[in-house]
């Protein structure tokens, strides 16, 4: 099993289940146990500030928390992405390159300076062992390479059909493929 950590899931319309349909997700951890991912693509209104004060100063914008997935909506998984050169930094833990996660129980304001962006996810999307691979082989996800603002895009519910577009050929049309195809 090749590790797809740092790729990003692109719902595909056979993907039926409402939690997922039209999202991005990105992985931050694949292994032989299963595989964990956030929902990059769908933005609540609540302030990070309102659910984890001094984080909020420096949330990237949208600066409010995003539907990390239905798993465990309650618990909090924070991307960030730090300088270049950058070797360690207490309680940022690499995904890849320079991007990785934060642990939210540090004070912010030791990492402010070493971060470029951040962003705060409620909940998680979790596959268990073979049932992601599974998934994919059956179409409901495409894998692609992410580039390093595709977590921290300004316009998050356009995330979906960039990802798509910048594929080119026919994965790209997938992008203009109406929500719900009867109404055509």
């Amino acid at each position: 099993m090749q590790s797809l950590v740092g790729q990003l899931l692109v719902a595909t319309p056979v993907l039926r289940d409402p939690n997922f349909e039209r999202t991005v997700v990105l992985l931050v951890a694949h292994e032989h146990s299963g595989a964990i991912g956030v929902v990059l693509n769908r933005a609540t209104e609540v302030p990070v500030r309102e659910v984890l004060g001094s984080w909020g100063g420096i949330a990237t914008e949208p600066s409010v928390v995003f539907e990390g997935g239905p798993v465990q909506p309650e618990a909090a998984i924070c991307l960030a992405r730090v300088k270049t050169g950058t070797t360690e930094l207490r309680g940022f833990s690499r995904v890849q390159g320079t991007l990785g996660t934060v642990d939210l129980t540090r004070d912010p304001d030791t990492m402010r300076d070493q971060l470029l962006s951040v962003r705060v996810f409620a909940g998680y999307a979790g596959w268990g062992p073979g049932q992601l691979e599974d998934e994919i082989a059956t179409g409901a996800w495409l894998t692609y390479a992410s580039l390093p603002g595709d977590p921290f895009t300004e316009r998050p519910d356009d995330l979906w059909a960039m990802v798509l577009r910048r594929q080119g050929g026919l994965q790209a049309a997938i992008a203009i493929y109406p929500p719900d195809p009867t109404l055509n």
